[in-house]
């Protein structure tokens, strides 16, 4: 999933959106599916066809609700929320059943092993599945009944897991909701009881995230207007609702995560401990932000503290995602990994992935795994063949996906600036190349643009972290990315 998330309101002539487009025909860019790949998915659009043998459970009465930003069809999760005749709460949570639909050893399953995640751009997506699936016959599109990975958690009532259970199940969701209108709706007290318990139970799973040392980064949304004389950057802060939505993803995963591991099979999301550096590193940029950060206050602590609304601490939380770098995918299939090398340190605990099939190829594998050991079976065969070759192919995809995301901050930004050759900008040097002190990365306070900054003979050492005004010298959309000097 993008790190940086940047959306084009542009018109489909506009120049930026022509870049955009050009940007997607490069050749490491996955084109139209493979005829037989597409075969496939329409056949299976038509004709499900579930691993198990075992029949699903039919959970078409639970009124289900998805929350997703506005016009997406590529539905993952589903959920309904209620409360326990004996205190605490229920949370069903249906994620999309991909392995009902992409048969192992197939086009298709060849195609997805290639694509390996869904690639985000500003103005539209490169899916990891054809259309007539990810946002057709497999996405949980409301007043469909769809086959889904149904998962059960009994909460206590401080948010705590207490049990879990997951099988196959045919769910239909009965409202697709945005996170705009669940917010408005929860603040004005219009919702009705299980959107309303979204707040309830993710403000308890927030509690409980602080209570273990995790961190939930709330990076604003950037928004590129175009206008008469140019574009303009906007930030979205994220609304409580989607956090709270967002702690609902986090709970299934650390269930999925405790099945795979008491089980003896999985593949969890790692991801190790920042070292000491990287979080100096920050300690100096929060200086030249004017962020006050005690020197007894943790790093998660200072987080929770911020606010995406204002733009210094939006530009520091997107300098936070830097600790992020080091996730990888761990696969045991035997003896589970020590707990160190078990752990999620943004999470802090142990955390699979197994809610976004739709978009990520290992979910699928996840789900798999976790419905065998929910159940006290063995895991498919065609599962374990491929785990071992999984985290190398998340690995490449998530290069490609990072590597697109930047490819597409710097188009972006260069087109937002295009007309602003030769001005002067307050920024923040976030980074410096060892072996050259004088080159390094620079942030300005606004807008909130990242570029290279080359001191040369003028600064023959760049201050990290340190204030310094800048002045534009590049900008080109599609050739050249932004590039600033000392002024």
């Amino acid at each position: 999933m993008p790190r940086r998330h940047l959306r084009v309101t542009a018109a489909a002539e506009a120049p930026l959106r022509a870049a955009l487009r050009e940007l997607r025909a490069r050749p490491d860019i996955p084109q139209t599916f493979p005829l037989s790949a597409q075969a496939e998915a329409d056949s299976a659009a038509r004709w499900p066809h579930p691993p198990a043998e075992t029949a699903a459970t039919d959970a078409t009465d639970l009124p289900m609700f998805t929350v997703d930003p506005p016009g997406s069809m590529d539905l993952d999760q589903a959920m309904f929320l209620a409360r326990r005749p004996g205190g605490g709460y229920r949370v069903h949570y249906a994620i999309a059943d991909v392995a009902s639909f992409v048969t192992p050893g197939g086009a298709l399953n060849a195609e997805a092993h290639r694509r390996v995640t869904t690639l985000y751009f500003p103005d539209e997506r490169v899916p990891l599945h054809p259309p007539v699936l990810g946002e057709g016959a497999a996405s949980l599109l409301p007043g469909e009944d769809r086959p889904a990975v149904l998962w059960r958690l009994d909460l206590d009532a401080d948010g705590a897991l207490r049990s879990t259970d997951v099988r196959r199940a045919l769910v239909r969701s009965r409202v697709r909701m945005d996170y705009e209108g669940v917010q408005r709706a929860i603040d004005t007290g219009t919702a009705e009881e299980p959107p309303a318990l979204l707040r309830e139970i993710g403000r308890l799973r927030e509690d409980l995230e602080v209570a273990r040392g995790g961190i939930s980064l709330n990076v604003p949304e950037q928004e590129i207007i175009e206008r008469p004389d140019g574009y303009a950057l906007a930030y979205r802060a994220p609304r409580p609702a989607d956090g709270w939505n967002a702690q609902l993803s986090l709970l299934t995963g650390m269930a999925a995560a405790d099945l795979m591991l008491a089980s003896g099979t999985g593949v969890l999301r790692t991801l190790p401990t920042a070292p000491d550096g990287a979080v100096a590193r920050l300690r100096r940029t929060a200086r030249a932000l004017g962020i006050d950060w005690p020197a007894h206050t943790s790093y998660a602590a200072l987080v929770r503290t911020l606010d995406p609304a204002r733009a210094a601490h939006a530009a520091f939380l997107q300098d936070c995602t830097s600790l992020l770098r080091g996730a990888g995918y761990t696969v045991f299939d035997g003896d589970p990994p020590a707990p160190e090398h078990a752990r999620h340190a943004a999470v802090a605990a142990p955390y699979a992935h197994v809610t976004a099939p739709l978009r990520r190829l290992a979910d699928r594998y996840g789900a798999e795994l976790c419905l065998a050991a929910s159940a006290g079976q063995e895991p498919p065969d065609w599962v374990r063949t491929a785990l071992p070759a999984l985290p190398a192919e998340m690995a490449e995809g998530s290069r490609r996906a990072h590597r697109v995301e930047r490819e597409c901050v710097d188009l972006v930004e260069a087109a937002l600036m295009q007309n602003r050759l030769g001005e002067v900008f307050d920024g923040y040097v976030v980074d410096v190349q060892e072996e050259r002190p004088d080159g390094g990365t620079v942030h300005l306070y606004d807008p909130a643009v990242i570029g290279r900054i080359d001191g040369g003979e003028q600064v023959p050492a760049l201050p990290l972290g340190e204030p310094l005004r800048v002045r534009l010298t590049e900008a080109d959309p599609g050739h050249a990315p932004v590039r600033f000097t000392p002024a």
